[in-house]
C-alpha cells in the first residue's frame, strides 16, 4: 500500500454515531495544529460539506468526479474556511455511482486509484463514509491505511462495533490486507448518566489500547456548529466538544508517531 500521505477512514454502519462531526472536527483540529488536511465526503447527503460551510450551489464538481476518474483532486478539493483544510464534497450524483460501477471488476478501487495519483499535498486524508456498509464504504476502506470508529455511548454500541469489526476483518481479508483500526472514539458521552460510563467500561475492557483516552461530550455548541456552517472549533474554540477534538487529534498523532517508529 502507497503511503504518500496517512488515509484514515471513519466508518460506523450505524447512523446518528457523531461520524460525520468526529470527521470535520479532527480534520479542523488536525489543521490547525499544522497538518495540511483533506477530507473526502463520501456521504450523498453531503453533511461533511455543508458542516465545513460548502453551498450545495456552489458543488461544481464532487467526489463523484474523483471516484469515476474524470477529474483529479486537485481539481475537485475546494478550500474551506480552516487554513490547510480543504474538501472534497459529496452531491447526489453518489447515489448512481453504486449502480453505474457493478459490473467493473475494479469496482472497489476506484477511490484507491484516484488518490494514487494526488501529488501528496496532504498528510492526511479523513473520508466520511455513508452510515451503512455498501460500495462507497467498501472504496473508503480499501483505499484507507486504517479506520477510526465513532462509537456512541449508549446500550447496543458493542453490537453495533462488533459487526464494523468483522466488516474490517473482511476487507482486510479480501481487497486491503494492510488496514488497521486506527482507533475507537467514544462519542456523546454525558458523564451524569450511569449507562453511559457502563457502555465506556465494557468497550475498554473488550477492546483496550484500541479505545482513544478522550471521550466526546454531549455538548449544544457542537450540535449548533454545522447550522451555521462551521466545525465546532470555529463556531465555539472554548466550548467543552471543541477541546475534546483538540484532545482527540493529539492522540491520533501521537499514534501516529508510534506507528512510524515501530
Amino acid at each position: 500500500m502507497f503511503e504518500k500521505n496517512r488515509i484514515i477512514t471513519i466508518a460506523n454502519q450505524k447512523g446518528g454515531v457523531g461520524k460525520t462531526t468526529t470527521a470535520i472536527n479532527l480534520a479542523t483540529a488536525l489543521a490547525a495544529i499544522g497538518e495540511r488536511v483533506l477530507v473526502v465526503d463520501l456521504d450523498p447527503q453531503g453533511n461533511a460539506s455543508t458542516g465545513l460551510g460548502i453551498d450545495r450551489r456552489t458543488r461544481k464538481l464532487s467526489s463523484y468526479d474523483l471516484l469515476v476518474g474524470t477529474n483529479s483532486v486537485a481539481e475537485v478539493a475546494v478550500p474551506t474556511a480552516v487554513p490547510n483544510l480543504d474538501i472534497v464534497a459529496s452531491t447526489m450524483d453518489l447515489l448512481g455511482f453504486e449502480m453505474e460501477v457493478a459490473n467493473s471488476a475494479n469496482r472497489v478501487f476506484f477511490l484507491r486509484n484516484a488518490l494514487q495519483a494526488d501529488d501528496a499535498r496532504y498528510s492526511y486524508i479523513l473520508v466520511d463514509c455513508p452510515p451503512s456498509f455498501n460500495l462507497l464504504t467498501m472504496n473508503a476502506m480499501a483505499a484507507a491505511h486504517s479506520v477510526l470508529v465513532p462509537l456512541q455511548c449508549e446500550f447496543f454500541a458493542l453490537e453495533g462495533l462488533s459487526q464494523l469489526l468483522d466488516t474490517v476483518n473482511q476487507i482486510r481479508g479480501t481487497v486491503n490486507p494492510t488496514l488497521d483500526i486506527q482507533g475507537i472514539v467514544l462519542t456523546m458521552f454525558d458523564s451524569r448518566n450511569n449507562l453511559a460510563q457502563q457502555v465506556v467500561n465494557d468497550v475498554r475492557t473488550h477492546l483496550g489500547e484500541k479505545v482513544y483516552h478522550t471521550l466526546i461530550p454531549r455538548n449544544v455548541r457542537v450540535s449548533e456548529a454545522p447550522s451555521y456552517g462551521k466545525p465546532a472549533i470555529l463556531y465555539d474554540l472554548k466550548c467543552a466538544g471543541s477541546q475534546a477534538y483538540l484532545q482527540l487529534a493529539s492522540e491520533v498523532i501521537q499514534r501516529e508517531r508510534l506507528r512510524k517508529a515501530a
